[in-house]
């Protein structure tokens, strides 16, 4: 913390109470509960806790509150609380393929197997404001429940799976390593980029996204399956000799089809891009699954084509909007010395151009 100047202290005593007094706002409104948020604004909760590596709706919603709505603040708040958390183990891999979904659609198979589920989304809805949402003590709509878990729905890449059209990933039984307690580093395992994509800026990733679809990378997707849903965490519990499940989270899920002309070692066929994320938050896993395959570029066989979306460095390293606001906003903290120096040499500069324009003359 830069105390700079005098009475620093105090200044900055004053600027939090003066906060305080702002987030609060107008004391005739009623306050804003944890509980609202979490419901009412799911899905800026269901950001900061897949941005924050922490699945926790409450304190997620908590740090909404805290941060006036600021939600990368609120991630770096998450972030900051986690740290603090102590780790008992690791949980089992979750398996999707047993998830309960309320949402689950493709864009390539029209009929497949438990059919296409739309869910809630905003896919279908007009963008116009509802002022109906306006009027206090409106009566809400109904909601439908979600698909019950003994409802599997099969992954639909594993159609393409049967007839050998899709690469197959191959097993690693190994333990990934964990972005969260080791530091990145370059070149980068593809768990650890999937980690640093999940975790990674949603504005970010859904731009570097968005340019492979407009050429640079040549990566034209379909999205071969969107699912939504809760799936249950199971811990090894080494006393019982037995997993024992202890959760259900809501995640996204998103595998992209990708055309693949072959190369010398593999056969003309598809491959994928993958996307996870927690809680609804599709534009965020689409996109993850769109940067996923311009970055495996160098592993299959393809040329580099100079793209930003392929470049590793580029994106693992920019794509944390944590990392980011500390480094971009650290310059409106003083800086006094380095700009004396920077001004006395501008000085300096102009003096000596002015001596030698005058000497010309």
């Amino acid at each position: 913390m830069y105390v700079a100047v005098k009475g620093g202290e105090a200044a900055i005593e004053n600027a939090h109470s003066w906060l305080d007094e702002i987030r609060r706002g107008d004391t005739d409104v009623p306050e804003l509960g944890i509980a609202q948020i979490r419901n009412q604004l799911a899905l800026a909760v269901d950001r900061v806790m897949a941005e924050g590596s922490l699945y926790d709706p409450d304190l997620a919603a908590l740090a909404i509150k805290q941060s006036r709505g600021d939600l990368i603040e609120a991630i770096f708040l998450i972030r900051a609380y986690r740290t603090t958390l102590p780790r008992f183990g690791s949980s089992r891999p979750i398996k999707t393929e047993n998830m309960a979904c309320m949402r689950r659609i493709s864009a390539t198979f029209k009929d497949v197997p438990g059919g296409q589920v739309l869910g809630p989304t905003f896919d279908y809805t007009h963008r116009l404001l509802d002022f109906k949402l306006a009027a206090e003590g409106s009566a809400e709509p109904a909601l439908k429940a979600p698909a019950q878990a003994d409802e599997v729905k099969p992954h639909i890449t594993s159609f393409l799976n049967d007839e050998g059209l899709i690469q197959s990933e191959p097993q690693n039984d190994q333990t990934p390593p964990d972005l969260t307690r080791e530091p990145l580093e370059l070149p980068a395992s593809r768990a650890l980029r999937l980690q640093a994509l999940t975790r990674g800026d949603e504005g970010f990733v859904l731009g570097m996204g968005y340019s492979t679809q407009r050429g640079y990378g040549r990566n034209h997707a379909f999205v071969g399956e969107l699912r939504i849903g809760n799936v249950a965490v199971e811990v090894d519990i080494p006393e019982l000799g037995f997993a024992v499940e202890i959760a259900d989270i809501e995640i996204t899920e998103c595998e992209t089809v990708n055309q693949f002309t072959g190369s010398k070692t593999e056969p003309p066929q598809f491959t994928r891009g993958y996307g996870l994320v927690f809680g609804q938050s599709e534009r965020k896993a689409i996109s993850m699954a769109l940067v996923d395959r311009a970055l495996r570029w160098k592993e299959l066989g393809e040329d580099d084509t100079g793209a930003p979306a392929q470049d590793e460095e580029f994106v693992l390293y920019h794509c944390d909007n944590i990392q980011a606001t500390g480094f971009v906003e650290h310059i409106k903290l003083p800086h006094y010395v380095d700009f004396q120096a920077e001004l006395e040499l501008v000085r300096k500069l102009r003096r000596e151009a002015n001596a030698a324009r005058e000497a010309a003359e």
